[in-house]
C-alpha cells in the first residue's frame, strides 16, 4: 500500500463540519484505502519523526511535509491512477468568509417565500432589507449583495448560503507519494506548503481541535 500526501485549500477558522460532505466524495472513491486528515502532529508522532523511530523505511520524509491543511490518502492504487482521479476531482460549495465573490449578486424585490415569517428578523440583522407583509418575508427594494472580486464578509456569505449562490470550486492537489515496497518517498506537486509545521501549528490554532478523520 503507498501514500499519497494530499493537500487542499486552506478553510477558514472556526469549526468545520463542512468538511465532511466535501470530502466523502473522496472517501467513497478510495473506499478500499484509507484516508486521514487529522493533526499533524498526532500524524507524525505516528509515523515516525525520524530515521531512528519511524513505523517503516522512509516515513519521516512524509512526517517532514505534515505543515498547513493536508491529509493522507493510503491506497493500493497506482501514482498514476490516484493523479488522473484527482486532477479531475471538484467539487462546488459555499464561499466563507475571507473568499472573494466569484460574481456579482443582486436581489429583486419581492416575497421571499422560500423562507418561514420566523426568519425575518435574522435576514434583517444579515443587512437585508426586509419585512413581513401578510405573514410573508418580503424584500421592500433591491439588493446587492456582493460585487465580483469582493472579499465577503460573514454577513455576505451567509446571505449567498440562504440564496443558494455557490461560489467556491473545492479541490484536493496531490504533494507527494510514498511507496510501500520499496520505501521511496518523491514529490509529485509543487512544493507550496508552510514552511514548518511549528508555523501552522501556531496558525491554525484552535481549529486543529476539529480536524477531521476520514
Amino acid at each position: 500500500m503507498s501514500g499519497v500526501l494530499a493537500a487542499r485549500p486552506p478553510p477558514p477558522p472556526g469549526r468545520r463540519p463542512w468538511l465532511r460532505p466535501l470530502w466523502s466524495g473522496v472517501a467513497a472513491a478510495f473506499r478500499s484505502g484509507q484516508m486521514f486528515f487529522g493533526k499533524n502532529k498526532v500524524m507524525m508522532v505516528a509515523l515516525g519523526r525520524s530515521p531512528s523511530d519511524e513505523y517503516r523505511d522512509n516515513l519521516h520524509q512524509v512526517s517532514k511535509k505534515l505543515r498547513g491543511e493536508v491529509g493522507l490518502l493510503f491506497t493500493n492504487r497506482t501514482k498514476e491512477e490516484v493523479n488522473d482521479w484527482f486532477t479531475k476531482f471538484t467539487e462546488m460549495d459555499y464561499a466563507r468568509a475571507g473568499n472573494k465573490a466569484a460574481f456579482t449578486v443582486s436581489l429583486d424585490p419581492g416575497p421571499l417565500e422560500q423562507f418561514p415569517h420566523s426568519m425575518e428578523p435574522q435576514l434583517r440583522q444579515l443587512g437585508l432589507p426586509t419585512a413581513l407583509r401578510k405573514g410573508v418575508v418580503t424584500l421592500l427594494s433591491d439588493h446587492e449583495v456582493c460585487k465580483e472580486g469582493d472579499v465577503l464578509t460573514p454577513e455576505q456569505a451567509r446571505v449567498l448560503k440562504l440564496f443558494g449562490y455557490e461560489m467556491a470550486e473545492f479541490r484536493v492537489t496531490v504533494k507527494y507519494m510514498w511507496d510501500a515496497q520499496s520505501g521511496r518517498f518523491q514529490q509529485v506537486g509543487a512544493d507550496d506548503l508552510p514552511e514548518s509545521a511549528e508555523e501552522s501549528s501556531e496558525e491554525s490554532g484552535d481549529d486543529d481541535d476539529d480536524d477531521d478523520d476520514i
